[in-house]
């Protein structure tokens, strides 16, 4: 309703309202008076005078429309306006004389001149919307004069009968036309300037010549033609009803006045709801989509009209039935619901059909093409009185004529959908497509900023696609079909409808005439992966659209299609659970530009289209993924999409847990603590501490906080007793929830004991076990069956609500809490998603701690939400158990460190990994001997990926469609990053700065316990010096702290690892510095190597082209390097070995 309080349109909305509104008031006044109160005195029958009166209304259509377009188009059309309002009181001050000396003449004198009024009037109403309103405000603009109309001749007309039919009726409707004449005038004033688009134009005042030059140039463009007469057709009709309903109502339905009246009153009410619904159900689009069925709606329901009027038999003689009266025959009902839908259809008919008008004209010319329209108005209403007086005259009754309107709109239906083949398959498309799947398209604003010269790219996930994407954009797109499927017999009849380019992808010169086509300004559609997925996930993307897109310098619009996947329409069978009617999304993105670097040809060129069109078909699907919803609510979407019964977690217990049943423990274990865990009413991040180890239950107690609304703290065990009662203490934690059997088998007592001092309460399993209410039973009954109910009567949760606080590893110094929020950790899931395949039929291995921020966003919750079935195991250190249940549970998906991939490697049997897929590591660098010994002995290639706890965790990966072995991979899609100089470094490294959706909400430390310390202006410093290439593509090359400064040289201690690495790569070392007084910093190796001597290092730096600065000047033979629990070298304990 925005546009009606702008001055852009509300005053023109007023002034038009003002003129329908008194045109038929005095109209509808001047027949009242003739034929009842001037009868007697004039000469002739009064319904030849009436009838002359709307034959001389039309006439100046006829005269003058060509002039008045050339005005308007020629002039400001907000003065012509004015001057038309300032003629319109003039005017009517002859139709007061006429009515207060009763004559004729000078009425019809006044009819005349109203008709005038309407002529010049008219162009300038529909010209000047488009000046004033934007693109997508024209439909609406349309929408409500279109209904004002109606309503004001609905209004106007009865307003005319009853002020005429009351005593001293001439004065009063005089001083009532000349008011509203006067309101008309000063709305008028308000209109904006609205200058012509044509001050030049010389007036052709050959007015003959220049309506046939206009009609000319209107057939000249056909849509805009066949828009004029479908919109010539409807007032055709419309006219037709609103003249015949007085007889209908009188002869065929037996009412008075009060009757037609109503029935005018239907008919005027549904032409404004049709016209306002039309505009919320295009949402401001321009497009004919709707008029074939609006067409084929006035066609059935005026066929129903004809036998709802008793199949046209007259009424009995002498009944006068009052609206009351004729409101109580049941059967009447169904008369004015006939009306209203062939008046709503008529909305819908013609509403879009003027803005096609508007929007398609030349602007230089659009008011004489609305001059043009008018002309084509006047002549299709004539002859429809003509044909109604014929058919009339030959004994036809009034239904029958309304029958045979109705058997006309039908062939008119047939017409327009021959001629707007594709407008009637997106309306037939959508209703059917919105029925089964509940068809939802988010962004269609960004398919109108795109313009014409663009090429659309979609992901591929059934057959269901290109139908999908014609449907619900609203222009006619030209789409790119293999040669071989464009043969195929059932895509017959869509290659008839939709504008289909075979391509056959063996011959180059196909991508030349697709560029061609776009440059031509058609709007392209091409699947980038030439294939619809069998995996659910990207696939492999040719780089043809790319090059298509720069070399017709089009945009690249990217659609994300959401649920196609699900249906048995796609390639997933026996992959994912297929449903008969998924829910589907079609998410359109902002519109990119797509540009290659001058001076680059052939396979390099194309190997950069591919890539960067990767780059935005995977930040498509993850812009388009819903990351702004908690968890809780992403796990019972999981359990409605992947099915109750869909087995997602086991663990060495061995009882594999269904969706239905992980959901329902949840929620019941949720109660429990409830009960169970006090608030604290300082704290302002309600948190619990969970210890416990990576289990089924640890991910039921994840969730089933989150059902209630609190927030996980997953403590590292691992870290010792002070460390752990200082994370409580950092997070303002009262209670943590544990098992007996963990701290009995982990000989935890000594934890138990510190955290009791620290006065925190420990919450065992086993005891809230035994809590379980007869309620909580009941409770889960609901939750089995529908927990998105049971989940709605707790507090709903945001999406920047904490979701988790885990702590850093503290490999470096103190640990401290650091808070994600469901958004954080959700897109990051979704980031992953981006650019990796898994789906549900894959199994993942997790053995890393869920206090670990890759255990638990990759390894826990992104299987849980994407229906991945996960085997948890608690202890990653069992090297000879970790491969064994890896071959037991056929898993296809693991994690883990260099660590711990390198200790997996020493006992497993070659054949324990035959179903992995993808190997993951992260957390330390990755040596290039556990690479080599996974990929031969194993056949399994490792991912390397590089995060942080800070970034929920994962900023950076390789995948299996970009990898590159010495690299962390390429930045996650959705993240900022830059690189700050750093002083003795090359300018090729730098510091890296990231920022994006995945960036923690803060820091919680420990020297202000629950106050959270978000990021600077969202940018998390990593700490980390790494280096990036043309590609994107991370190379770590050593934390800051992780540089020491040697002789004014910063040497890099993790590049001085990797070096000793490769001489003895059977062997773990690590490397730290210590003050020095000579030098500023020293190295110190501590090794497994017993038998290092700085020589054979010395030695070996000079074979490579290392600096002797970086030879560590001490060397420690150790047993084992310690570690951390997560897999990270412990850092902080061999530099208090080295300090003392």
């Amino acid at each position: 309703m925005s546009i009606l309080t702008s001055r852009r349109f509300l005053p023109l909305f007023v002034t038009q309202f003002l003129g329908a509104f008194n045109d038929s008031m005095f109209k509808n006044g001047l027949a009242m008076l003739v034929t009842y109160k001037l009868a007697k005195t004039v000469n002739g029958d009064t319904g030849i005078l009436v009838a002359l009166s709307q034959g001389i209304f039309i006439l100046p259509f006829f005269l003058f429309s060509a002039t008045a377009g050339q005005l308007s188009d020629k002039m400001d059309r907000g003065q012509i306006a004015r001057y038309v309002k300032i003629a319109e009181i003039a005017i009517m001050f002859f139709a007061t004389v006429g009515f207060l000396t009763g004559s004729v003449t000078t009425l019809m004198v006044a009819v005349f001149g109203m008709g005038l009024h309407s002529t010049f009037f008219g162009p300038v109403k529909y010209a000047i919307l488009p000046q004033h309103l934007e693109g997508k405000e024209l439909l609406e603009g349309n929408a409500y004069v279109e209904a004002a109309t109606f309503l004001a001749i609905l209004i106007g007309t009865t307003a005319g009968g009853l002020l005429i039919g009351v005593e001293h009726g001439d004065i009063f409707i005089s001083l009532a036309v000349l008011a509203v004449a006067g309101a008309g005038y000063a709305a008028s004033r308000f209109i904006p300037a609205a200058p012509g688009p044509s001050p030049d134009l010389v007036i052709n005042k050959n007015v003959w010549a220049e309506t046939t030059k206009i009609m000319d140039h209107i057939r000249q463009d056909v849509d805009i033609y066949r828009c004029v007469l479908a919109i010539s057709w409807f007032w055709m009709i419309g006219s037709i009803y609103l003249v015949q309903f007085i007889p209908f109502a009188r002869d065929y339905l037996g009412g008075n006045e009060s009757v037609a009246t109503l029935l005018s009153t239907m008919f005027a009410v549904g032409i404004g709801a049709g016209s306002v619904f039309c505009n919320k159900l295009l949402k401001g689009r321009v497009q004919a989509t709707y008029v074939p069925i609006a067409a084929i709606g006035m066609a059935l329901f005026g066929i129903d009209l004809f036998l709802a009027s008793h199949d046209g038999a007259p009424a009995p003689a002498g009944l006068a039935l009052t609206a009351g009266q004729f409101l109580s025959v049941p059967s009447h009902w169904r008369i004015l619901l006939d009306l209203f839908m062939i008046a709503f259809s008529g909305g819908m008919f013609g509403v879009p059909l003027y803005a096609m008008v508007q929007k398609d004209s030349d602007p230089a010319y659009l008011a004489r093409q609305i001059a043009g329209l008018n002309v084509m108005n006047a002549m299709f209403m004539v002859t429809g009185a003509v044909a109604t007086a014929v058919l009339l005259a030959m004994h036809f009754t009034l239904p029958q004529i309304f029958l045979a309107i109705a058997l006309a709109n039908v062939l008119v239906a047939v017409y327009i959908a021959q001629l707007l083949p594709d407008h009637l398959f997106r309306s037939v498309a959508r209703a059917v497509f919105g029925w089964m799947y509940g068809v939802k398209v988010i962004g269609m604003e960004n398919f109108e900023k795109a313009g014409n010269k663009v090429l659309i790219i979609a992901n591929h996930t059934s057959f269901l696609d290109a139908a999908l994407i014609a449907a619900y954009l609203p222009v006619k797109i030209t789409f790119a079909i293999n040669t071989h499927v464009a043969k195929l017999w059932w895509m017959q009849p869509l290659m008839k409808i939709v504008d289909a380019f075979p391509v056959d992808p063996t011959n180059p010169m196909a991508i030349k005439s697709l560029v061609d086509v776009v440059k031509g300004g058609k709007i392209g559609m091409i699947f980038p992966e030439g294939r619809i997925t069998v995996t659910g996930s990207l696939m492999k993307v040719y780089e043809g659209p790319g090059l298509i897109a720069d070399k017709a310098h089009a945009k690249i619009l990217p659609i994300r299609i959401e649920g196609a996947q699900y249906t048995r329409f796609s390639r997933l069978h026996g992959k994912v659970r297929l449903r008969a009617f998924p829910k589907i999304t079609l998410t359109i993105l902002e519109p990119r530009d797509f540009v290659l670097p001058e001076g680059v040809y052939g396979r390099k060129r194309r190997h950069l289209a591919a890539g960067q069109l990767y780059d935005m078909m995977s930040s498509m699907m993850f812009d388009a993924s819903d990351i702004e919803k908690p968890l809780m609510t992403s796990l019972i979407e999981a359990r409605c999409g992947f099915g109750g019964g869909h087995v997602i977690a086991e663990d060495p217990e061995r009882q594999p847990v269904n969706y239905r049943d992980f959901v329902t423990r949840a929620m019941v274990l949720g109660r429990i603590l409830n009960r169970a865990v006090k608030k604290d009413p300082n704290a302002k991040i309600q948190a619990v501490g969970v210890m416990l180890p990576n289990m089924v239950g640890t991910a039921l107690t994840f969730f089933g906080l989150h059902s209630i609304r609190r927030t996980p703290a997953m403590l590292n065990f691992s870290s010792g007793p002070s460390q752990i009662a200082s994370a409580c203490k950092t997070a303002m934690l009262t209670s943590v929830i544990t098992s007996k059997r963990f701290i009995e088998m982990g000989k935890m007592e000594a934890v138990v004991k510190a955290l009791e001092e620290a006065g925190v309460t420990l919450l065992y399993l086993e005891d809230l076990r035994k809590n379980l209410r007869v309620t909580d039973k009941i409770v889960g009954l609901f939750a089995k069956v529908v927990p998105e109910v049971v989940d709605a009567f707790r507090k709903p949760a945001d999406a920047n609500d904490p979701a988790v606080i885990l702590f850093t590893s503290g490999s470096e110094g103190t640990p401290k809490g650091v808070v994600l929020s469901h958004r954080n950790v959700q897109a990051n899931r979704c980031q992953i998603a981006s650019r990796v395949d898994f789906g549900p039929s894959d199994i993942v291995f997790n053995c890393l701690p869920m206090f670990h921020s890759f255990g638990l966003t990759a390894g826990t919750l992104l299987p849980i939400l994407f229906g991945i079935r996960t085997f948890y195991y608690p202890s990653p250190l069992h090297y000879r158990i970790v491969p064994e249940l890896v071959y037991d549970t056929n898993a296809t998906i693991m994690f883990g460190t260099d660590t711990f991939l390198a200790g997996y490697a020493r006992f497993a049997h070659p054949y324990d990994f035959h179903a992995i897929r993808y190997v993951f590591a992260g957390a330390e660098k990755l040596r290039e001997e556990t690479r080599k010994i996974y990929a031969e002995k194993y056949g399994v290639r490792i991912f390397e990926g590089y995060g942080a706890t800070e970034t929920a965790p994962v900023i950076s990966i390789n995948t299996p469609m970009h990898n590159r072995p010495g690299s962390v991979g390429r930045l996650m899609p959705g993240m900022e990053h830059k690189l700050e100089s750093v002083e003795g470094l090359d300018g090729n490294t730098g510091k890296l700065m990231i920022k994006g959706p995945n960036i923690m909400l803060g820091y919680l430390k420990s020297d202000a316990p629950g106050i959270l310390q978000p990021p600077d202006n969202g940018w998390y410093d990593t700490g980390d010096i790494v280096g990036m290439d043309g590609e994107g593509f991370i190379t770590i090359q050593g934390r800051l702290k992780r540089f020491a400064k040697i002789a004014g040289e910063m040497v890099s201690l993790t590049a001085v690892e990797s070096a000793v690495q490769k001489l003895w790569p059977d062997k773990m070392h690590a490397v730290i510095s210590v003050k020095d007084d000579k030098k500023g910093e020293k190295l110190i190796l501590y090794t497994t190597q017993g038998n290092a001597r700085t020589e054979d290092i010395l030695q070996h730096f000079r074979r490579l082209g290392l600096s002797e600065l970086a030879v560590p000047r001490q060397i420690e033979p150790v047993a084992e390097i310690p570690v951390l629990g997560t897999g990270k070298t412990d850092y902080m304990s061999l530099k208090k070995i080295a300090e003392g």
